[in-house]
């Protein structure tokens, strides 16, 4: 049974077939690229489907890259591929167009590609950043928790020491 679950109204598409939601196809939005731009769009693709699980659509105007969330969109154009890269810090480098805060942990990087070449180191690193994001900040999630529970954990024994011996609650 091949096909899937649109993300957004939750209807059945076959593959391949046109959806009229916000959801269209990788193929209708790349279809008008030039052939520099179809060799750079082929190369992010590889390059992303090469990093893992994942899922990869056509939703609007753009074809999403996510794992539990986002981590990176592309934006086809008539004269670039516009890449929107979600990482937890901030990049300056010649590629970043700019860069905008979309929450406390992550920045949206905007990068536009006009040529196959420019799919290459540092861009593929970022990429793999990105995609890899979101285990980073559960990890860091887990910490905070863990240091919270640490720090109760010692305020209460050092607030049971403080009490008096017949205010103490036997162990």
């Amino acid at each position: 049974m091949a096909g899937r679950e649109c993300h957004h109204c939750k209807q059945w598409i076959e593959t391949g077939e046109a959806h009229d939601c916000w959801t269209t196809t990788e193929a209708a939005l790349t279809q008008d690229l030039s052939e520099d731009l179809r060799d750079a769009w082929e190369r992010v693709r590889e390059t992303a489907a090469a990093f893992g699980d994942q899922r990869i659509y056509a939703s609007g105007t753009a074809i999403m890259f996510s794992r539990e969330s986002c981590y990176f969109f592309v934006r086809p154009r008539r004269s670039f591929l516009q890449l929107c890269v979600f990482l937890g810090r901030a990049v300056n480098a010649p590629q970043v167009r700019r860069v905008e805060r979309k929450s406390t942990s992550k920045l949206v990087h905007i990068i536009h590609i006009r040529h196959r070449d420019e799919v290459e180191a540092p861009l593929t690193d970022w990429l793999r950043e990105a995609y890899q994001l979101p285990d980073v900040l559960a990890a860091k999630s887990k910490e905070k928790k863990t240091v919270r529970a640490a720090r109760k954990s010692r305020r209460a024994r050092a607030s049971q020491s403080r009490r008096p011996p017949s205010a103490r609650r036997p162990r």
